[in-house]
């Protein structure tokens, strides 16, 4: 299952997020979301989990990391979007 983090510090590392949610089970892979004009987190970041992800957003979601209260939920699917220089292709 895929997990999204989110109200993360700004200075959390995939590995940092990697040891919160090994507690609960297995861990496939973390990232964090970098935004890429400024190269610096978004404060919010995804953790597949192969086993104990139930348990990992009940015991994670409102729960305080570094100062911050987390949102944790299952992941939705990506919604398809135009990117921006497409969305002004063919204006005048």
């Amino acid at each position: 299952m895929n997990l999204y983090v989110g109200n993360l510090p700004y200075t959390t590392t995939a590995e940092e997020l990697e040891r919160l949610f090994s507690q609960f089970g297995g861990v496939a892979r973390t990232s964090i979301v970098i935004d890429a004009i400024t190269n610096r987190s978004r404060g919010f970041g995804f953790v597949e989990m192969t086993s104990g992800a139930q348990e990992a957003i009940d015991r994670t979601n409102g729960s305080e990391y570094q100062g911050r209260k987390l949102t944790v939920n299952q992941a939705r699917p990506r919604e398809s979007r135009p990117r921006m220089g497409s969305q002004l292709a063919g204006r005048s």
